[in-house]
């Protein structure tokens, strides 16, 4: 089954946001951590949802960024502002990046053309929705287990798609959480995200998939249960070889990391449709792909 509307998906695990970019509030005994960093735009759905299902702001300890790309830790300045005693957690290489003038710059950018893509400037001026950069409270690593009440929480580092990404998986749910670690899903496609490094992409996928899974919560396009989430691992793995088999011929016929690009963006964007992103952005992620698979040939 595959749930993509706000609701609760256990009794422990509450869905939030829009379909193109969702986080997930874990409820424990006496506190609740929210995971995911969600696009800028969600805010204000963000805020009609926590009322809707009246939950307690005050109980909400600790955010938790899976990875430091635009669509994933837009939400996080505002919070922080409005949550001041929430940890904001992270990956060692997300915290540095997140205070890098560069990247801060760009996610600002992109989170403007957000903005104006989904029509809430009104909503943004007066929320003060701007990026200024995250400041990473609490970094965490392979091993690592964050406690929220009763419900714990263990860190994989699962680099691939970001050099950043970290997976959470909550033992006592079954659930994990692996953002785009795990792959995009768009019905029953799955879009493949190696980015950063396509041989480390596909072995955390190897090593995820071997976990017990009754829930998993994509931050795109929602959760999955039971069958669904049980396969859907499996599924990315197979993507990313098909994925990784098309660039791999592209390159080899032209060997030009260019014209590749161009070819694959089209092939890809036809397949998948992932309307909540831009040509010319699918078109980095699917160079970023190109130009590590051409460093092997």
């Amino acid at each position: 089954m595959r749930i993509d509307q706000p609701g609760w998906v256990t009794e422990r695990i509450l869905l939030l946001g829009r379909r193109e970019s969702c986080v997930y509030l874990l409820k424990g005994s006496d506190e609740y951590v929210l995971l995911g960093g969600g696009m800028v735009h969600i805010v204000p759905d963000l805020l009609n949802q926590l009322n809707e299902f009246g939950i307690g702001e005050d109980k909400i300890k600790r955010i938790i960024i899976l990875h430091s790309h635009f669509d994933h830790c837009g939400i996080v300045p505002f919070f922080k502002k409005r949550w001041p005693w929430a940890t904001v957690t992270a990956s060692e290489k997300a915290k540095s990046l997140l205070s890098t003038p560069k990247v801060i710059e760009s996610v600002a950018h992109l989170n403007n053309k957000l903005i104006e893509h989904y029509g809430v400037e009104k909503a943004a001026e007066e929320l003060e929705l701007a990026f200024t950069g995250v400041e990473v409270e609490e970094v965490t690593r392979e091993g690592d287990v964050i406690f929220c009440g009763d419900r714990s929480i263990r860190i994989l580092e699962v680099p691939g798609h970001s050099t950043c990404s970290i997976a959470a998986y909550v033992p006592e749910e079954k659930a994990l959480f692996a953002s785009d670690a795990g792959g995009i899903p768009k019905g029953d496609k799955i879009f493949t995200a190696a980015n950063s490094n396509f041989d480390l992409y596909q072995k955390n996928l190897k090593r995820m998939a071997e976990l017990e899974i009754e829930f998993y919560f994509a931050e795109h396009q929602g959760a999955m249960t039971r069958k669904d989430a049980g396969e859907y691992l499996n599924k990315s793995m197979d993507s990313a070889a098909e994925t990784r088999r098309l660039i791999e011929n592209s390159y080899r016929n032209t060997r030009d990391e260019k014209k590749s690009t161009e070819e694959m963006t089209d092939l890809l964007l036809k397949k998948y449709s992932l309307d909540f992103m831009p040509r010319d952005i699918f078109k980095i992620v699917v160079g970023q792909m190109v130009h590590y698979i051409a460093k092997q040939f």
